[in-house]
């Protein structure tokens, strides 16, 4: 008589089995695809970031929509100012509000729903007036970065709800990766379809934009909203579908929020019970701050010192977000090898030397002394990054690029190793706290360094000040995870 052999289970089946363990909140995990779903919602959202926050759309609302680059500039950073404002005194309410009701989807339904609308409304963003009015613009702008932020602090918190405590890190690093190489995915689709044509005769690049889109009326920069919306309704609603929320509680929605207000007031409150939470999310604001500054002005640093246009930048996009889509890998490699304390302060090391060494970088100078002569014939034939004071500084910066989203990743993954399991979504409401209650301060800094030395480097180069502080504020951090105060 033979033995049964067991059937082994489908794919399906493998996907949609809840593993064994305990996620990190205490609860039970999500299956894999519950996980993956979580992730890819990172994935989804990232390239707004990329798209309109950083490399397409910010550059054309200071040169065509105000018309003046310094101009434009300053009032990017007001727009980003007031959503932080927005967001700093509403998050951690929001969150209290969902850890007394328990499910957190439904809100973060209403604030994706919100992102997408606001984002896809950046079409009608001509210049002269010829669509929205500039103030309505100006309000949709400040619209998309609070509803952006706001699906952060829910979709942070289910994180340690779906994982055991040792995979954590290696979600969130798969999450910060996926969002990363999303970016690259639109960055070079753009640049495929949109805004090479015309530039290059190169095989694989169509001899006109796609669908009739109009380079002349800057469609491709205004193209941006409803192409992140399609990508962000692709890959951001399968964790509707598959990954599971926490248990509805019986309070109703006007409980909910007495309760949910009332804990945070006395969270805030009693902050001194939980010092080590304290003491990490003020050294995260720091230094979260210095990484923001380092992406807003990266790129204006880059294109005024080097004197590249829309091509250049888009390219320097693409490259910048292809190796930081490693750098999600390699901040869940840090944080499982020398912890969540430690990954943080490699990262955040490594960004200060980085950032050192960017600025050494002129087009007639490489590393502050070795001179070079900006006559000698390019590199090589490319349009882009021909000389080698723009190679190594692309490399340099390649190098702060991992960094930076290591420390992304790690820091979400301290916060859901040290906060209180009971209490995890308000706490992830003061962690978006942390990440916008200083980001004026970073601006402000930048601007009177600037303004006093009449220096960009040196403006930039005072960031410095602020990754410092927040790396000595880490030395004092432990990984050991709270216990609800009573």
């Amino acid at each position: 008589m033979s033995d049964t052999v067991p059937a082994k289970p489908t794919l399906r089946a493998r996907w949609t089995a809840v593993p064994d363990g305990v996620a990190a909140s205490g609860g039970a995990c999500a299956s894999p695809l519950g996980q993956w779903a979580w992730a890819w919602f990172e994935g989804a959202r990232n390239p707004h970031v990329l798209l309109i926050t950083i490399y397409i759309f910010a550059p054309y609302f200071a040169h065509h929509l105000v018309g003046n680059a310094v101009k434009g500039q300053a009032l990017w950073a007001d727009l980003n100012s007031a959503a932080g404002l927005i967001i700093a005194i509403v998050a951690p309410f929001m969150g209290a509000i969902a850890d007394a009701g328990g499910r957190r989807k439904p809100w973060l339904f209403v604030w994706s729903v919100s992102l997408a609308v606001t984002a896809a409304l950046l079409w009608y963003a001509l210049p002269g007036e010829a669509g929205l009015s500039f103030g309505v613009i100006c309000a949709l702008l400040i619209a998309t970065f609070v509803s952006f932020d706001f699906t952060a602090v829910f979709h942070n918190a289910m994180l340690p709800t779906l994982a055991p405590e040792n995979k954590v890190g290696a979600l969130s690093g798969l999450a910060l990766a996926l969002g990363n190489l999303s970016g690259v995915v639109l960055l070079v689709f753009m640049l495929i379809f949109f805004v090479l044509p015309g530039a290059v005769d190169w095989p694989f690049v169509p001899a006109a934009p796609w669908f009739g889109v109009d380079q002349a009326a800057h469609e491709p920069e205004r193209l941006v909203g409803p192409l992140f919306v399609v990508w962000f309704a692709l890959f951001g609603l399968p964790l509707f579908f598959f990954t599971p929320d926490q248990p509805k509680t019986a309070l109703g929605p006007i409980a909910a929020i007495d309760r949910g207000v009332s804990s945070l007031i006395r969270t805030v409150r009693s902050l001194g019970q939980y010092r080590n939470v304290a003491t990490y999310l003020f050294a995260r604001m720091i230094y979260n701050d210095g990484n923001n500054a380092i992406l807003i002005f990266g790129g204006i640093y880059a294109a005024t010192t080097f004197s590249w246009g829309p091509l250049d930048m888009l390219v320097y996009g693409v490259i910048l977000s292809v190796f930081a889509t490693f750098g999600g890998v390699f901040g869940g490699w840090l944080d499982q090898t020398f912890g969540s304390q430690r990954g943080i302060m490699i990262s955040v090391g490594g960004t200060m030397i980085g950032l050192v060494l960017s600025l050494s970088m002129r087009p007639d100078t490489i590393l502050f002394f070795i001179p070079y002569d900006t006559a000698l014939p390019p590199v090589h034939g490319l349009p882009f990054f021909n000389t080698w004071p723009q190679i190594i500084y692309v490399v340099i910066v390649i190098i702060i690029a991992i960094f930076i989203t290591a420390s992304y990743a790690n820091s979400r993954t301290m916060l859901a190793r040290i906060a209180p399991a009971s209490k995890m979504t308000e706490f992830f409401g003061l962690y978006a706290l942390s990440g916008t209650a200083t980001a004026f301060l970073a601006p402000f800094v930048v601007a009177r360094a600037t303004e006093w030395s009449q220096s960009q480097a040196i403006g930039l180069g005072s960031i410095l000040l602020l990754l410092a502080l927040g790396f000595a504020l880490m030395l004092f951090v432990k990984n050991e995870r709270a216990v609800a105060a009573r």
